[in-house]
């Protein structure tokens, strides 16, 4: 048997095997949130922020006011073949706080409860109404007077 025959049987041989490892389910994990048995060292109503951050470490987000409470969050993805990746779990562990910094709530939340938050977008209107840089420019020709500029 000729080298290029041996090759082309070993590429056919391989092929279908490449074909199935582009298939393979990967996981990948982003994020970070408690186990339970951390949580259970966290007592409401006597733990505060620097034993929390002792505790469980820092939150992933946290609040915009000041003491509003620290979000832990972490989720699981799965990637398949050519198909977008596809959330497959969610966990969203809610800290939250007093005024002075006493943890008051310790909450879950999964998947199940998630939903999606429509952001809105505002944006300041230019007050140009579709004229061109060029026609503004021209436009201006007559109106500018020097004297206004010594006053």
């Amino acid at each position: 048997m000729t080298t290029t025959r041996r090759q082309l049987i070993a590429l056919t041989l391989a092929a279908p095997l490449l074909a199935g490892a582009g298939c393979t389910r990967m996981y990948r994990n982003h994020g970070y949130v408690p186990t339970d048995d951390d949580l259970a060292m966290v007592v409401v109503g006597q733990t505060n922020q620097a034993e929390l951050e002792t505790l469980i470490g820092r939150p992933g987000s946290q609040g915009v006011l000041t003491g509003s409470g620290w979000y832990y969050v972490g989720s699981r993805w799965e990637h398949y073949g050519m198909n977008p990746p596809k959330e497959i779990d969610r966990q969203v562990v809610a800290i939250s706080f007093d005024e002075a910094g006493t943890v008051t709530n310790v909450e879950r939340f999964g998947l199940e409860r998630g939903r999606i938050v429509v952001l809105s977008q505002r944006v300041t209107d230019s007050g140009v109404s579709g004229a061109s840089v060029l026609r503004q420019l021209f436009a201006n020709i007559g109106k500018f007077n020097p004297g206004q500029m010594l006053d």
